[in-house]
């Protein structure tokens, strides 16, 4: 659905696209607005900014389907979504914290997070696994996408839109796990 559109989080986004064709604009736009709308809860302005940069980012002619999440990816950093290097504990705490933040959550790290040894000796998938059991305390749920690399991406999203939010990262061919699960 398309900014101007009522989106519903149980749609379960079979008229995406036809059997038998790929995705065209339109339809991978309506994906794309319907996942902002998830990572975006209660805050449909940014939703509406970020959607816009998505757009700027892809042109008329849109991009390929591999490239869609990396267009994203750019458009949702640090404000709806991660993407740090698999060995930046750092900029994972403080990014999350910043989406925590959004919502008036402190996560509680299980550690002190200025402490350098602390920070040296903790790995991103068991931060992300904190930051997962932490959000879903509050109603959250932390998700991550398979970046193919060495680097972790992901973004939060209410806890009662799971099922939506698989669904969605299905459809749009997004490998999707929560926190609790990083690649």
């Amino acid at each position: 659905m398309h900014p101007d559109n009522e989106f519903d989080p149980d749609d379960n986004f079979r008229h995406a696209f036809d059997d038998e064709d790929d995705m065209d604009l339109d339809d991978t736009e309506a994906l794309v607005w319907n996942l902002l709308v998830l990572i975006n809860p209660g805050d449909e302005e940014t939703a509406l900014r970020q959607f816009a940069a998505y757009r700027d980012a892809t042109g008329e002619e849109g991009l390929e389907a591999d490239q869609v999440l990396w267009a994203l990816k750019d458009a949702i950093d640090w404000t709806s979504g991660f993407y740090v290097d698999g060995k930046d504990a750092e900029s994972f705490v403080d990014c999350v914290n910043q989406l925590a933040a959004r919502y008036a959550i402190e996560i509680d790290w299980g550690g002190d997070t200025s402490d350098e040894d602390f920070m040296d000796e903790i790995e991103v998938p068991v931060l992300m696994a904190t930051a997962y059991d932490r959000l879903r305390e509050h109603g959250y749920t932390l998700w991550n996408w398979n970046t193919g690399g060495d680097a972790y991406a992901g973004w939060m999203a209410l806890r009662r839109d799971d099922e939506g939010m698989q669904q969605l990262a299905a459809v749009m061919g997004v490998e999707l796990r929560p926190g609790s699960d990083a690649f």
